[in-house]
């Protein structure tokens, strides 16, 4: 019966499926290679399905050990998340909050809120991952994580979404162009560069906003690569692979190879928006979600 898996079990799975060998994931373990075989052997009775595959001596994950892993990582993320909130429970603390964010969110809004919100709730601990508009949507309505700062304003109808921040959109354009600062009117006079920009499935509104800024001075740009990451999109820029167009907040880096442009002056504005789960239970959420206010 699938009711006497035990947490153990889950754990000695996830070691095997990552080590892919009886003897280094038994070591990893402190438990003997019989005993580690054993105790999946009775996995796999109680699933009444095999999870690995045995070829000569090596061991695969199956499409049965593949799917099950996935559900066992989370199984087990969950338990350490509620070990880790008792552990801080008796200590004095109330808990912890998972924030995700995109990479411009921690170049603007985010470390001021994080450093605050540790000085007024230093008993709340939190802890911080990168991910895309896309996957924090995603893992909001797992409940992997609590809260989430994106630049899209498309979400489910479980979710709650507040505005925190707008900026600037900013040209980037390789160092030697004859583009300046100086001479630049408006974006139309570069209709005829190629750009690279943030794929559109990642985040459909700000990819819209590129488009109507570019469609106001008549032309659709010119869309020959495409990145979600800063340092990928400055690296081509840098060598005359196309100009980009970015937030403010993102023209931070020092690389000599490449200049940034304000567009200023227009209706266009690039929003960050935080997002959480209204169905989310987290004691601790709402004192993050107050500073929001």
């Amino acid at each position: 019966m699938t009711n006497q898996i035990e947490l153990r079990h889950l754990h000695y799975f996830k070691v095997l499926a990552e080590e892919l060998h009886y003897r280094k994931a038994a070591e990893k373990l402190y438990i003997s290679q019989s005993a580690l075989s054993q105790q999946i052997k009775q996995l796999e009775n109680l699933l009444e399905l095999s999870l690995f595959d045995r070829i000569n001596k090596r061991v695969v994950l199956n499409d049965a050990g593949k799917l099950f892993y996935k559900d066992a990582i989370q199984v087990i993320h969950k338990m350490q998340t509620a070990l880790n909130n008792l552990k801080l429970l008796k200590r004095g603390n109330t808990g912890q909050i998972g924030i995700s964010f995109v990479a411009s969110a921690m170049q603007s809004i985010l470390p001021g809120l994080l450093k605050k919100f540790n000085s007024d709730c230093p008993n709340i601990k939190f802890y911080l991952e990168e991910l895309t508009n896309k996957e924090q949507l995603a893992a909001l309505q797992k409940g992997d994580i609590d809260l989430g700062f994106m630049r899209s304003n498309q979400v489910g109808q479980n979710m709650m979404i507040k505005s925190v921040f707008k900026e600037n959109f900013t040209l980037v354009l390789p160092k030697a162009h004859p583009m300046t600062a100086a001479k630049f009117n408006h974006v139309g006079e570069l209709k005829d560069e190629h750009f690279i920009l943030f794929p559109n499935d990642q985040s459909q509104l700000y990819y819209q906003q590129i488009i109507n800024l570019c469609a106001d001075q008549g032309f659709t740009p010119n869309i020959t690569h495409r990145s979600i990451h800063a340092p990928t999109i400055f690296k081509l820029v840098e060598n005359g692979m196309g100009l980009s167009i970015i937030p403010k907040s993102l023209a931070t880096t020092e690389n000599p190879n490449i200049k940034f442009i304000e567009l200023k002056n227009i209706p266009q504005q690039t929003e960050l928006y935080a997002v959480w789960n209204k169905l989310n239970d987290n004691s601790a959420l709402p004192y993050f979600l107050e500073m929001l206010n």
